[in-house]
C-alpha cells in the first residue's frame, strides 16, 4: 500500500491507532519506573492526555482542522511531564500543519521536526535521555530528505530511528543504565507513532520490539471499586455503558464467514458513539459507549468470540462524580477578592485540610499519583479572584502541567512556585505574610520556605530493587530524597529514621514536619518520636494526619 497524502478521516484513524497501541503497553509503560514505588504513570498519563484530544477532536476531512481541535484537546487535558510533553509534540504537528487540508510525507516529515522543536521550548530545562531525545533523534536524519516517496516509507524510517534512540536512553541518563531500564516517555511515544502505522497498513512493523532491555515490575495501584449506592432503581439512565471487548472471529462451522468492519461500524453507529474499531487479522478491538449493548454483543457473536470482554456502567461514574463536584462547590473555595491567592495541588483528606487551614483559595486533589491536567489547572486559575495567583504543584509530575495552564489561561499574574512535594508546599504557606498586601514580598518568602525544604518520601517497595549500594526486596521500604534512593529496611521506623540522618546537615536542622499516610498506623508516631528525641533533642517534631495513598511518610525538614 502506497499512501501519498493524509486528509482528515485518515488522520483520526491514525491517532486512534496509537491511542490502541499506547493503552496496549499502558502497563509496560508505568511499570518503566526508575525507583521501586508504586506511582508509576506514565503509560497512563499518556493515555488520558491522548483520549482528551480525541475526545475534542470531531471527524472532518481536513487534516488541519482536526488536528487544531486534537491539539488543543491534549494541551488541556496533559497530564504529568510525559502528557505535557506529548501535547506539545502535537501542538508543534498542529503548527506546521496548520494550513494543510491534506497532507504529503513530506509535510508531516516537517511537521514531527516541528513538533519536537516546540516540545524543546517548552521544557525550561530539557533532559536529554528523554522522550525529548526521541522524537528529536527519530526524524532528524529524514530532514535533508529532498523527497520521501510515501508516508508508510517516513513513518518506517521514523520508527527505526526512535528504536535506535530509545536503546540509547540509558547511556544518557545514568539512573536509567543504573536501573536497566529504556525512559518510559520515550516509550510510550513511540508506541504511538507505530500504532499510526499499524492503523496506515494493518500490519505491525518489521522493526524490533525488544530494542533495549524492559524492566516488568508491578504497575500502578488498582483503580478503586465504584461506589454502587451512587446507582440505585432510582437513578436516571442517561450516560449509558462504556463497551470495550476484542472479538475473536471464528472458521469454524456455525459462524459467519463473511465479517467487514464496515457492518459492524453501521451496527455501533445504530445504538453508540464514541466508536473506535481495529481490525488485526481475525482479531476486532471495540471501544464504544452505549446504551444498548445486547444488540452489539448479538451482531458479533455471529461471527466469533469474546476474548476480553468489559462493560461499564457510565452513569455510576458520572453520579459519583457529580457528587464529589457539589462537596467541591459548597466548600468555601473561593472568597472576596484577594491581593494574592493560592493553587495548591494535594492527596488525602489531611492533606487538603491541612493546606486550607493555611490559607489556599483553591486546592486540587492529584490522585494518588498526582497528575491534575492542565484543564483543571485553569479551571481553578479562572475561578480565582486576586491581583496575583500563585500556583504550588506539590508534585514534580505537577510542574509542567501548571505552567502549561498559565500559558493556556491568557493571565499575566499567574505565578508557578516550584514546589515539588507536599512538604515544600507546606513550609511555603507557613512562611507567607497574609495579613500584607506586598505581594511580591510574600511570593519571595514562600519562596525561601520552598528552597529551605528538604523531603524524604518513604514509601513500601513496589518490587525488587539493587541500585548504587542499596537494594530492597518487594515490600520493604524505601526512602527517597530528590531523585536520589538513601534508605531501605524492612522495617517502617528505621527506614524514616535512618533515612532523615542521611539528609545533609540534619543535625542542624530545627523543625520536621512528618505527613502520616492513609494506612499507617498512629501508634507509630511515638516510635519514631522516642527514636529522634534521643540523639536529635533540639529538633522540633510535629506529626500531622496527611492520607496521601502513596506514600507512607511524607516528611519536610526546615
Amino acid at each position: 500500500m502506497i499512501t501519498k497524502r493524509i486528509d482528515g478521516a485518515l488522520f483520526e484513524k491514525l491517532i486512534h491507532g496509537g491511542l490502541n497501541r499506547l493503552a496496549r503497553y499502558e502497563k509496560e509503560l508505568n511499570a518503566l519506573n526508575v525507583f521501586p514505588v508504586a506511582d508509576g504513570d506514565t503509560g497512563t498519563n499518556m493515555r488520558l492526555t491522548l483520549e482528551n484530544g480525541i475526545r475534542c477532536a470531531k471527524s472532518t476531512s481536513a487534516a488541519n482542522e482536526y488536528l487544531k481541535a486534537l491539539s488543543g484537546g491534549m494541551l488541556l487535558g496533559a497530564r504529568g511531564n510525559s502528557g505535557v510533553i506529548l501535547s506539545q509534540i502535537f501542538k508543534g504537528i498542529y503548527l506546521e500543519l496548520s494550513r494543510y487540508s491534506s497532507v504529503t510525507a513530506v509535510e508531516l516529515r516537517n511537521a514531527f521536526i516541528r513538533g519536537y522543536k516546540v516540545a524543546y521550548e517548552a521544557v525550561i530545562k530539557p533532559v536529554e535521555g528523554t522522550i525529548l531525545t526521541v522524537a528529536r533523534e527519530g526524524i532528524e536524519p529524514a530532514s535533508q530528505q529532498r523527497r520521501i516517496p510515501d508516508v508508510e516509507a517516513l513513518l518506517t524510517s521514523y520508527i527505526s530511528n526512535m528504536e535506535i534512540s530509545l536503546a540509547a536512553t540509558p547511556k544518557l541518563l545514568p539512573v536509567l543504565a543504573e536501573m536497566n531500564v529504556i525512559d518510559s516517555g520515550g516509550r510510550g511515544y513511540l508506541e504511538i507513532v507505530r500504532g499510526m502505522y499499524e492503523a496506515l497498513t494493518g500490519s505491525v512493523p518489521q522493526s524490533s520490539e525488544t530494542a533495549a532491555p524492559v524492566s516488568l515490575a508491578a504497575g500502578i495501584p488498582a483503580n478503586p471499586a465504584p461506589d454502587l449506592s451512587k446507582f440505585d432503581e432510582n437513578s436516571d439512565f442517561i450516560e449509558g455503558y462504556c463497551m470495550e471487548f476484542i472479538l475473536q472471529l471464528m472458521k469454524k462451522p456455525g459462524y459467519k464467514q463473511d465479517f467487514k468492519e464496515r457492518d459492524l461500524l453501521a451496527v455501533l453507529s445504530s445504538c453508540g458513539e464514541s466508536i473506535v474499531i481495529v481490525q488485526d487479522k481475525l482479531r476486532v478491538k471495540v471501544h464504544v459507549h452505549t446504551k444498548s449493548p445486547s444488540g452489539i454483543i448479538e451482531f458479533c457473536q455471529q461471527y466469533g468470540e469474546f476474548l476480553t470482554f468489559k462493560l461499564e456502567n457510565m452513569q455510576l461514574q458520572r453520579n459519583e462524580y457529580d457528587e464529589q463536584r457539589r462537596a467541591e462547590k459548597a466548600e468555601p473555595a473561593r472568597s472576596e477578592h484577594k491581593p494574592l491567592a493560592v493553587i495548591a495541588v494535594a492527596n488525602g483528606e489531611g492533606l487538603k485540610r491541612i493546606f486550607r487551614g493555611l490559607g489556599c483559595s483553591s486546592i486540587l486533589d492529584g490522585g494518588p499519583t498526582m497528575n491534575s491536567s492542565s484543564q483543571e489547572f485553569v479551571a481553578a486559575i479562572s475561578d480565582t479572584d486576586a491581583d496575583e495567583i500563585v500556583i504550588l504543584p506539590n508534585g514534580v509530575n505537577m510542574m509542567l502541567a501548571a505552567r502549561q495552564a498559565v500559558q493556556l489561561s491568557g493571565k499575566d499574574n499567574v505565578h508557578v512556585l516550584p514546589a515539588k512535594t507536599p512538604a515544600e508546599g507546606y513550609f511555603a504557606l507557613a512562611m507567607d505574610v497574609q495579613d500584607s498586601s506586598d505581594t511580591e514580598m510574600r511570593m519571595n518568602q514562600m519562596q525561601l520556605g520552598i528552597s529551605s525544604t528538604q523531603t524524604l518520601l518513604v514509601a513500601p517497595a513496589a518490587r525488587d530493587f539493587t541500585g548504587i549500594g542499596v537494594s530492597c526486596s518487594e515490600n520493604d521500604y524505601i526512602a527517597l530524597c530528590g531523585d536520589e534512593l538513601v534508605f531501605t529496611s524492612s522495617d517502617l521506623v528505621t527506614t524514616v529514621v535512618e533515612g532523615l540522618k542521611k539528609l545533609n546537615g540534619f543535625a542542624e536542622r530545627e523543625t520536621c514536619v512528618f505527613f502520616r499516610g492513609k494506612s499507617v498506623d498512629v501508634s507509630l508516631e511515638s516510635e519514631i518520636r522516642n527514636a529522634l528525641e534521643e540523639e536529635f533533642p533540639l529538633l522540633e517534631l510535629d506529626f500531622e494526619w496527611g492520607g496521601q495513598e502513596v506514600y507512607s511518610w511524607i516528611i519536610g525538614v526546615s
